[in-house]
């Protein structure tokens, strides 16, 4: 089980990475982009993957790793529920969000 302080711990670990609300829950950001949400009300975490990270990482276990179920899904936002992921495949998922996002901001650059 992956609790607030361990996602915080992780996420927070990444370089120049800030955590601010949105809409009532902590996202981790990249300057002003966020790459990681935490619902404490269902303990899941919404992280924004490439269309193929999600579903490689959705092939784990589609019960508790899930395209969010509307346009958000389709744009790689992925879901994970804290309870039932392992630590060490939740925390390739984060690090990948988080350098997928690295590289996007790279390009605008």
């Amino acid at each position: 089980m992956i609790t607030l302080d361990k996602f915080k711990e992780i996420a927070l670990s990444f370089p120049e990475t800030n955590e601010q609300p949105h809409f009532e829950k902590p996202s981790f950001r990249l300057g002003k982009s966020i790459f990681a949400t935490y619902d404490s009300k269902n303990n899941l975490a919404c992280l924004k993957l490439s269309e193929i990270d999600q579903s490689v990482f959705s092939a784990f276990n589609k019960e508790i790793i899930y395209p969010v179920p509307n346009k958000w899904g389709k744009q790689g936002w992925t879901l994970f529920d804290l309870a039932a992921v392992r630590e060490d495949l939740f925390t390739d998922a984060l690090t990948t969000a988080y350098y997928h996002l690295t590289l996007k901001n790279k390009r605008k650059t």
